[in-house]
Order: C-alpha cells, then sequence, then structure tokens
C-alpha cells in the first residue's frame, strides 16, 4: 500500500500544482464561453484564446506559489511552453495509443447507467500521464533552481 506524505514538501507542491491544473481548467472554459457566447467570437479562435489564457494563468500560479521561482521569467516562460508541448504530445500518443492500436476505442461500459467509451478511459489516463510528466518536467526543468 502506498502511503501519501502530506508533511513531505514534494506531496504539498503536488497538491498545489493539482489545485492549479483545476484553477487553469475553470479560466480556459470561462474565457472560451465568455468569446464564444458574449463576444461572439469563432469557435475554435474561442478555444485557442482560452487555452493560451490558461496556459498563462498556469504559468503565473506554478511560478509564483507551487515552486516559488525567482528565476528569469523569460527563460521560465520558454521552458514552461516548451515542457506544456511534450507533455501535450505524450498525453495525445497515449490517448491515440490505447484507443486506435490497443483497440480499447472499441469498447463501451455501461456503470449505472452511465456510458464510458473507450476513447473516454483512454483521455482520463493520458491526462493523468501529462499531469505527472509535466509536474516533474516543471519540478526538474521549467523552475529548478539555477
Amino acid at each position: 500500500m502506498v502511503k501519501l506524505n502530506l508533511d513531505s514538501p514534494a506531496t504539498r507542491q503536488f497538491i498545489r500544482f493539482l489545485i492549479v491544473g483545476v484553477m487553469n481548467s475553470l479560466v480556459t472554459l470561462i474565457v472560451i464561453y465568455v468569446c464564444k457566447g458574449l463576444l461572439g467570437v469563432n469557435a475554435w479562435v474561442s478555444n485557442a484564446i482560452g487555452y493560451v489564457a490558461g496556459l498563462i494563468n498556469s504559468f503565473i500560479w506554478n511560478r509564483q506559489w507551487v515552486f516559488h521561482s525567482k528565476g528569469h521569467a523569460v527563460a521560465e516562460a520558454v521552458r514552461f511552453g516548451v515542457g506544456f508541448l511534450l507533455c501535450y504530445g505524450l498525453q495525445l500518443f497515449c490517448t491515440w495509443f490505447l484507443t486506435t492500436p490497443m483497440g480499447l476505442g472499441e469498447l463501451t461500459w455501461d456503470i449505472l447507467g452511465i456510458t464510458f467509451t473507450g476513447y473516454a478511459v483512454a483521455t482520463l489516463f493520458g491526462m493523468a500521464i501529462y499531469t505527472i510528466a509535466n509536474f516533474i518536467y516543471n519540478r526538474v526543468v521549467t523552475f529548478k533552481s539555477r
């Protein structure tokens, strides 16, 4: 059995990272909905603006609150962006691999009246991989004390 040590600085840092991830998702969704629903911006442009807003929000909170960085902000922003792209690519590959070559995309499960598709399960797995990889990348590369 894995025991979670809440007194560990790394555990507290990871919990903060998860909180920032939830806030980031909310910012992204709110910006998308405001752009598309209230301002009438094209859906795909709204989506891109939302993700950029979420990425900026994530960088600021991770830099200040999660990793308490005092490094050069521009260099960290570049590394943060590279990390996002790498981890997103890893997530996309995991989701595709589970869905297509592994055949999970063809499966469905009905649990308590809710239908779960193989794609949904693969996406959740990919998101978990993204979150863990992105935390490690940011801890070791983006906000590492130099």
